[in-house]
């Protein structure tokens, strides 16, 4: 009891001893977007304007990775390679549910210390403070489906790449996880900047770098959770079907080895779970410390439109393309290799052999 009671008198005296304290990001003043000007072609373009078309063409992109999604999942797959894959997606989907519940209890934690910062210290009305916990949820729920359309796409793939195996066609064995791949990234990417263009542009100004660190909170506590976590399970399937095989006597190469089940999963969820929703936070903290560094080294506020909308616009370039070129790749690669069975990866480099000095 005398514990707990020198524990809250320590709380109370840390936050006594801030009650003065700025609220540094919270404080940030987004530039009216509408100052900034860009022009193509002769015809003036508002900041706001740009971002706004931008995110449609991101929305574009996003479709595109559902489209690749469903190409994957269409491909034929045999009927036992399938159940092994559903199993394997049903142990996945087991790991994600027990995160989720973890994640909103860990949350419940943070919304309490976000209440007590934003609203006892700093003095943000309660609306402003809701709407925090808001973006804090959504910056947390993008980290959790990232990391579950990437298990999803992940197991579709294996399957169906393992059948296409037996074809003989190469290029079916190296076009499926290419296509499961930048499924799982243009979905990560395309998800993130839209999300941040709706704060930008959709949320009163004076809140949104306030909301913005919201968000960021949310995907940090997502993404570190689920990295974490995935780290820790791997090694614990691992270790826990090497055990049942021992205890068992069940031999390495025996069809009910549990060890194919465990791995795999562990697999998904060290591999691909946590570098999803840590690339999806990655990529979002990055853009708001670079809105934040703009809004505090530069003065004014039609450069500051000009850095931002130059920042998301390059961002919306690299996605974009991304896309483009994946398209252009792809058909060139079809129409090389398309009835070859064998490849040669490094045929770029059969050239540097007739070169002379």
């Amino acid at each position: 009891m005398k514990k707990i009671k020198g524990i809250i008198l320590l709380m109370s005296l840390l936050l006594g001893s801030n009650l003065t304290a700025s609220a540094g990001e919270a404080d940030l003043a987004i530039p009216d977007l509408h100052e900034g000007t860009f022009y193509f072609f002769g015809t003036s373009v508002s900041s706001w304007n740009f971002l706004l078309w931008g995110a449609f063409v991101i929305i574009g992109t996003l479709f595109f990775s559902l489209l690749l999604h469903a190409q994957v999942k269409k491909l034929p797959v045999h009927e036992s390679m399938a159940k092994v894959a559903s199993t394997i997606y049903a142990t996945c989907r087991t790991y994600l549910i027990q995160q989720g519940k973890f994640l909103l209890m860990l949350f419940g934690l943070i919304a309490i210390v976000l209440c007590v910062y934003f609203f006892g210290l700093v003095g943000q009305p309660v609306s402003v403070v809701l709407m925090v916990l808001l973006f804090s949820i959504i910056g947390m729920a993008g980290s959790y489906a990232v990391a579950w359309y990437g298990i999803r796409i992940n197991t579709y793939a294996n399957a169906r790449t393992a059948f296409a195996s037996l074809r003989g066609r190469p290029l079916d064995v190296v076009n499926i996880p290419m296509k499961a791949g930048m499924s799982v990234g243009l979905f990560l990417i395309s998800l993130e900047l839209v999300l941040m263009i709706i704060i930008l542009l959709f949320v009163p100004r004076d809140i949104v770098g306030i909301c913005f660190l919201g968000f960021a909170i949310g995907e940090s506590l997502g993404a570190s959770a689920l990295r974490i976590a995935g780290g820790i399970f791997t090694k614990i399937a691992d270790i826990g079907s090497d055990l049942m095989k021992v205890v068992f006597k069940v031999k390495e190469d025996d069809p009910r080895n549990p060890g194919v089940i465990a791995d795999c999963t562990g697999d998904n969820a060290g591999d691909s779970v946590g570098p999803t929703a840590d690339g999806f936070e990655t990529y979002g903290v990055t853009g708001v410390a670079l809105i934040t560094f703009i809004t505090l080294a530069v003065p004014n506020p039609q450069i500051q439109a000009n850095l931002i909308v130059w920042i998301f616009g390059m961002r919306f370039l690299m996605d974009f393309l991304s896309g483009i070129f994946f398209t252009i790749k792809q058909a060139l690669l079809l129409k090389r290799f398309y009835t070859k069975e064998n490849i040669e990866v490094h045929f770029p480099n059969n050239s540097w052999d007739k070169c002379t000095p």
